[in-house]
């Protein structure tokens, strides 16, 4: 059987279906990661060239799109996976992530697509989504009224609790705060300003972890866990791998790794990391064992749990793109006359 990849002229047969393909990894910097998904790439004979997103453009003259993607001339890339994109204005990430949906519009397989990392970069998205769905995660709030956060936290702290608050967008744990303890003259102190948070309050209910302190990643690939760790201590209370938490292998049970896959496929991510942790009240008695779903990332990093696991995740994940969700690809019918059967 052959498919056709939509604006590129070439026709493959499912039997080998990644010869001669053209994938463009979107990235906004190259190192590991770039460099393990193009070896990846490449033991699959798919020639797989990073570019930046920013230097995309909408073009409605660049015939037959009106989309110009660095190095493919006038023909689109049969593939797109998403390593990074670049921070910038409002204006310059919506054009960014604008290009992404102007792929997907062009019959172009997008991985993750503009949709489900705006989901999951999104924070309170993410917590309505996974609350949405049933998923386990925290007590969250999110809103523009400093009166209402302020709010929040006193009850909070009336019932002996404790709130972090973090940036609506933003990972590696930079920009957490944790609220809730009182000034030396048992005073609340009042909500930190939300200028640095862009006016917005996003509000977690802090859960008590076990000591020394550590979360799990659970990495998930086409709807399924395939490797998971544990990262312990780093800054504080905050264990991500780039606040120098240690990473060391868990233990993929079945609940751990139903729990991240349902969080996965919430937001509708292709491949997600999904940051959990235990739940204080998990016990054998309630019958629900399911650990918190803290975050999950779209655009995830994966060099600290590769450390940890003899899986080949970059060569999981080029695998999960090719064989999966190319192989499953209807392209869009190009407009007659385009040139291209």
């Amino acid at each position: 059987m052959e498919r056709h990849v939509a604006g590129s002229g070439r026709r493959w047969s499912s039997a080998a279906m990644s010869t001669g393909l053209r994938v463009a990894i979107m990235t906004d910097e190259t190192g590991w990661h770039t460099g393990r998904l193009k070896k990846a790439f490449r033991a699959r004979d798919v020639d797989a060239r990073c570019v930046d997103l920013a230097e995309c453009r909408i073009d409605t003259t660049w015939a037959p799109h009106g989309l110009a993607i660095p190095g493919f001339g006038h023909a689109m890339p049969d593939a797109v996976f998403v390593r990074g994109i670049a921070g910038g204005t409002f204006e310059q990430v919506t054009l960014r992530l604008g290009i992404l949906h102007a792929l997907r519009e062009c019959g172009v397989p997008v991985y993750n697509d503009a949709r489900a990392i705006e989901r999951s970069v999104d924070k309170s998205m993410t917590s309505f989504l996974l609350n949405l769905h049933g998923v386990p995660t925290p007590a969250t709030w999110a809103g523009e009224s400093t009166a209402f956060a302020q709010r929040v936290l006193m009850r909070e702290v009336a019932a002996n609790r404790r709130v972090v608050l973090k940036p609506l967008f933003g990972s590696q744990g930079k920009g957490l705060r944790r609220l809730g303890a009182s000034r030396r003259d048992g005073s609340l102190a009042p909500l930190p300003s939300l200028r640095t948070s862009g006016q917005v309050a996003y509000l977690q209910r802090y859960v008590e972890g076990e000591r020394p302190g550590f979360d799990w990643r659970v990495l998930v690939i086409g709807g399924r866990a395939v490797a998971a760790m544990r990262r312990v201590g780093g800054k504080g209370w905050i264990h991500n791998f780039a606040q120098g938490a240690q990473c060391e292998p868990a233990q993929l049970d079945p609940v751990l790794a139903d729990t991240a896959v349902q969080a996965s496929r919430a937001l509708g991510l292709d491949y997600a990391g999904v940051d959990l942790i235990p739940s204080p009240h998990a016990s054998i008695e309630s019958g629900d064992t399911r650990p918190l779903v803290l975050e999950v990332n779209g655009v995830a990093a994966w060099r600290g749990l590769q450390s940890v696991t003899d899986l080949n995740i970059a060569a999981a994940l080029v695998d999960d793109l090719l064989d999966r969700k190319l192989a499953a690809h209807v392209p869009v019918p190009l407009k007659t006359g385009d040139g291209l059967t």
